[in-house]
């Protein structure tokens, strides 16, 4: 498969937007809303760009408003809070990557640290006037520029184009998240601040990943691998499924790690991060493991391969009577949590969820997020 470089261009005037940008898949926390007063970074790496499938964008319609009909034939099979009115298909890039655009004076909802998009686009054509695009850059919102599907075209740039990288080569790159970092916030007494927590793109990552897990394991209890596998998942899993009865055993599958065992029922594998397409093995001849969990590779990565807390490389050991007095790396002080927003859209989108201890789940989300599992 060949990644291909586009800009993306007025549907009225045909005047460029954007800088070249290569399509990747859409990221697992695009639409996540992360705790209040935070301090979130750009989406999007610089030079690409995603297709949310689905409809974004105003206006919205809240649940009882929709048929059952009109949800099944968007793939919904569950209640979720409220659906978009808008066209599918919008594109998402960084705010750095667009061009000849200026802001529309009077679109600027937000709630108090930025715009938050919520009265539509607020970016139009600064050669014709045409509304093309939302920023969006408040508080706890991933910053974005999302394109509007229905006033612009991409455009291919000629001669730009290569062969998506191979799993070996995405390895090599490196492209692993931690599972924890500072997250900066606003409003303090002294001006911004930050605290150390557990991921946002693990937890929006988690939370899709436990609602495929949830529906691989039928209703049975599951088994975990121990390590960071185990600190996001086994909690929750054990929690929401049954304890009786035999064990569905989960493992981690995919680039780097010998072929899982033949008694593994449900395999946690990566998502190629500019094709979206989960893996499967070299081999022709090999089976491809099913079910698969997608996880995004970047924390997929970290979970196959963690990596040492040491600040600095090192070798041997103490000598006995030596104290070490280093300080211990920054640990979140809290246990992991999935993203219940992820989660909730995702499960609502798996017709899994008509089994009524799924849906059971579902419905009973806002008693787990208070019990503290989400």
């Amino acid at each position: 498969m060949f990644v291909f470089a586009f800009v993306f261009v007025c549907a009225r005037c045909d005047a460029e937007l954007t800088a070249p940008l290569s399509e990747v898949c859409l990221p697992a926390h695009a639409h996540q809303h992360y705790g209040n007063g935070i301090q979130l970074p750009v989406l999007m790496e610089p030079g690409t760009f995603a297709v949310d499938p689905d409809p974004w964008g105003p206006p919205w319609r809240p649940w009882d408003e929709i048929t059952p009909g009109e949800a099944e034939a968007r793939g919904i099979h569950a209640p979720v809070l409220t659906l978009s009115g808008g066209a599918p298909g919008a594109t998402v890039v960084a705010p750095g990557d667009t061009r000849g655009t200026r802001l529309i004076p009077g679109k600027d909802s937000g709630y108090c640290c930025g715009l938050d998009g919520a009265d539509g686009p607020n970016m139009a054509c600064e050669a014709c006037g045409l509304a093309v695009a939302t920023r969006i850059d408040d508080c706890s919102l991933w910053q974005a520029v999302w394109l509007a599907p229905d006033a612009v075209r991409r455009r291919r740039v000629e001669g730009a184009g290569a062969a998506a990288l191979t799993w070996t080569e995405l390895l090599a790159e490196d492209r692993s998240t931690p599972p924890y970092e500072p997250i900066a916030t606003w409003g303090g007494r002294f001006g911004s601040d930050h605290f150390w927590s557990w991921s946002p793109r693990w937890e929006a990552a988690a939370g899709r990943a436990l609602a495929h897990l949830l529906a691989a394991s039928e209703g049975r209890p599951v088994t975990v691998p121990d390590g960071l596998v185990a600190d996001v998942f086994r909690r929750t899993l054990d929690t929401l499924l049954p304890t009786g009865g035999p064990r569905r055993r989960v493992a981690l599958a995919g680039p780097g790690l010998p072929a899982p065992g033949a008694d593994v029922d449900i395999h946690l594998v990566p998502v190629h991060p500019q094709t979206g397409r989960n893996w499967t093995p070299d081999s022709p001849a090999a089976p491809v493991p099913a079910p698969q969990v997608p996880i995004p590779l970047a924390v997929w990565q970290w979970m196959a391969f963690p990596r040492s807390d040491l600040p600095v490389p090192a070798s041997g050991s103490l000598p006995t009577d030596v104290l070490r007095d280093a300080p211990l790396p920054p640990r979140p002080a809290y246990l992991f949590r999935a993203d219940p927003r992820t989660f909730r859209n995702t499960l609502a989108r798996l017709p899994a969820v008509h089994s009524p201890w799924l849906r059971e789940i579902h419905d009973n989300l806002a008693q787990h997020v208070s019990a503290g599992l989400f």
